[in-house]
């Protein structure tokens, strides 16, 4: 059995890395398994070098393709391309990708023009916006698998409001739970405090990064002026990107109360989730992660895929009005953390039992 796993971004080898460890675990059974990991390029820093793989514990990808950032058109366009090639040397059982980023989507549609079975892990996520490239990226990438492992019961209600009941012989659907829970399980006990930042007391852990904020300069303005009205009363820890603390700069926008500090590794980051009292962010997987670690989340969109942490009051949306945003981080809620969601903590062994046949 070969599998062939694509992936571009940052989050998708943390979320890969835990299957691999499955899939190495499996084949300590004797299980003759294979894993041929394929990087597109599509994002790369210095957070993809040697030591991000050493503190993550994942393996380097077989490939490295180097497919930087171009319009959408032009960076799936090539992926499928490149993809392609290997795919053909490799002639893989299974091509794995994981989310709805350009390579997601890229490595789908390259396996099914080769009629090579597809996994999609995050299977049946929307957030019903399609001005988000994300979401045609998924909705495509779901339609043209043959696996749809999807992380939550409203994922797999969204497919079969869609109709994936009339997708079959071709598509199977399995409710396998999220890798990021088993990863959040194993990281937890791995993590680690950042260097070089000072801790002292209560705080709330917050990220800026989707292009709808950084993009939109009015949308920005409101968050920070929010984000530096909470600051007055309340820590607000910030790792900011480059790209984004220059567009601050550059409009001159007032951080003056924020702790605005570099980029930190997943173990970090994990460690700042556990030590907060509350996480604001437009990222989605960190909406996850504040839940897996029974932290209460102030989403800076408009909408989410993670209905049911909206629905269970475990997040709030807020868009990016500054007085929501400010009246949501004073709030106490009546958060549910006892629900699980998102399965046992096994799903890269559902994942993979499945993909072996057992």
């Amino acid at each position: 059995m070969k599998i062939v796993t694509i992936l571009g971004a940052r989050p998708q080898f943390i979320k890969a890395g835990s299957v691999s460890r499955e899939i190495c675990r499996q084949q300590g059974l004797g299980e003759d398994i294979t894993e041929i990991i394929i990087h597109t390029g599509q994002h790369y820093d210095a957070n993809m070098s040697e030591v991000f793989f050493d503190e993550m514990q994942i393996p380097r990808p077989n490939y490295y393709l180097g497919v930087k950032a171009k319009t959408h058109g032009a960076m799936t366009g090539e992926m499928i391309a490149k993809i392609e090639e290997v795919l053909v040397s490799e002639k893989p059982d299974w091509v794995m990708v994981y989310g709805d980023t350009n390579s997601t989507l890229a490595g789908a549609i390259a396996a099914s023009k080769l009629n090579i079975p597809v996994a999609h892990v995050e299977a049946g996520l929307r957030s019903f916006n399609m001005q988000m490239p994300e979401e045609i990226n998924r909705i495509l990438t779901d339609r043209i698998s043959s696996a749809l492992f999807c992380p939550s019961q409203v994922a797999l209600d969204n497919l079969t409001q869609e109709g994936v009941e009339f997708w079959k012989p071709r598509a199977e659907v399995v409710f396998s739970g999220d890798v990021m829970f088993d990863g959040a399980i194993h990281y937890k006990n791995l993590c680690s405090k950042p260097e070089n930042v000072l801790i002292d007391g209560d705080y709330i852990l917050c990220t800026i990064h989707r292009a709808e904020n950084t993009d939109n300069i009015s949308r920005l303005e409101e968050i920070l002026a929010a984000l530096n009205e909470i600051a007055k009363d309340r820590k607000v820890i910030l790792p900011l990107h480059p790209r984004t603390k220059k567009l601050i700069e550059t409009n001159s926008f007032d951080t003056s109360n924020l702790t605005i500090i570099e980029p930190v590794g997943y173990l970090n980051m994990v460690w700042l989730i556990i030590n907060c009292s509350l996480v604001m962010t437009d990222s989605g997987g960190l909406q996850k992660e504040a839940y897996f670690f029974s932290k209460r989340c102030v989403v800076l969109r408009d909408e989410t895929e993670w209905v049911e942490l909206v629905s269970s009051g475990s997040n709030v949306l807020v868009g990016c009005n500054k007085h929501k945003i400010i009246e949501a981080a004073s709030k106490n809620y009546n958060s549910k953390f006892d629900e699980s969601f998102y399965g046992k903590g096994n799903a890269c062994e559902i994942i993979v039992n499945y993909l072996i046949g057992k």
